[in-house]
């Protein structure tokens, strides 16, 4: 059997693996679709770690694939890529009582034809309704991100919100908003197709940053006043000034990107006057914003039942679709070193 997997800095290939044995606890799937995930993921693939300094990771480069001290225990050779998987149950072990052989489910995962997680007292492992979509199914993980998002911003009927970046948590993002009831959703982004995906799915307007002051342009599509809110996802210093910029007084910026140090940040100007006010949103963080009332299991929860019941629609996210036998090289290309190309790349087996 074969799993994808980094041989070396930002170098994929498929290896062979045996299976461990199933535990009391464990349920065996045979994996029929998957997906990476485009953020963290290929940042760790990259060996280009946010924790660690840009000399560390300079220096990374000359290291070789079996060298101990990889950034955050990643150990070249053995790390896994992939984020989530859709398959079928092959084998219970003998604690299982709530799945069964023949269901389908999905699980966060590597991209490998099987995968071996715990079932019992698990509520990350999903159970995939009749008829339900593989492609909303990989969506997943992004999903609870946007919604954090979009709640922690305290998005309401009427707002007019702007999404900055227009990868998956940011298309997500956009969906949210306007379900929600924002009455003018702003998308962001240099990228054509991506905008032409957010306009299918609730944006009012996209515009590319390249080139335009994004901030005025907020504030003329706004009647002057600015955005009530803005999610940002893409964790670019550029972005999150724009934001300053075009923010309404008072208004709230959803910081969900994972941000490198920025250069030439100005606090002053429009982020004084518009008395600018910053949440860092991130879905695994606990004690949620909202804790007792919400806590990860809850989002997740509700996340899935969106999915799942067709609430959100992450069909035009998941491309392009490559058989597995392809993903080392398209892993590589859309994923790494071009990734304009994709919002999220599917895996079928």
């Amino acid at each position: 059997m074969k799993k994808l997997v980094a041989t070396a800095p930002r170098v994929a290939a498929l290896v062979d693996y045996q299976d461990a044995q199933v535990g009391a606890n464990e349920v065996k799937i045979r994996v029929r679709y998957g997906a990476p995930k485009h953020g963290t993921e290929v940042v760790d693939f990259r060996a280009a770690s946010p924790f660690i300094d840009e000399e560390f990771n300079a220096e990374w480069q000359l290291f070789t694939a079996r060298d101990a001290n990889a950034p955050r225990g990643i150990e070249f050779g053995k790390f896994q890529l992939g984020n989530m998987v859709v398959g079928d149950v092959i084998q219970c072990g003998e604690a299982v009582t709530d799945y069964r052989e023949g269901d389908s489910v999905c699980c966060y995962g590597p991209l490998a034809e099987t995968v071996i997680v715990n079932a019992v007292d698990n509520y990350k492992l999903r159970k995939m309704p009749e008829g339900a979509s593989w492609k909303n199914a990989v969506c997943y993980d992004p999903a609870q991100f946007a919604m954090s998002g979009v709640r922690d911003a305290n998005v309401r009927v009427g707002d007019f919100v702007v999404v900055i970046g227009l990868g998956a948590i940011g298309q997500i993002a956009v969906q949210l908003a306007k379900k929600a009831g924002a009455s003018v959703v702003i998308g962001i982004d240099p990228i054509s197709h991506r905008c032409e995906i957010a306009r299918r799915h609730g944006a009012d307007v996209c515009m590319s940053p390249m080139g335009t002051d994004v901030g005025l342009e907020i504030k003329k599509l706004t009647g002057k006043q600015g955005a009530d809110v803005i999610i940002e996802t893409s964790g670019h210093g550029d972005a999150l000034q724009s934001a300053l910029r075009g923010l309404a007084y008072g208004g709230t910026i959803s910081y969900v990107a994972f941000a490198k140090p920025f250069n030439g940040l100005n606090f002053g100007r429009e982020a004084h006057f518009n008395n600018a006010k910053i949440v860092f949103s991130r879905a695994c963080s606990e004690p949620n914003p909202d804790y007792p009332r919400w806590n990860r299991k809850r989002i997740e929860e509700t996340c899935w039942e969106l999915l799942m019941n067709g609430y959100l629609n992450c069909e035009d996210l998941i491309d392009p679709v490559v058989p597995f036998s392809e993903s080392p090289e398209s892993y590589m290309k859309f994923v790494d070193k071009q990734p304009e190309l994709s919002i999220k790349m599917g895996v079928t087996f």
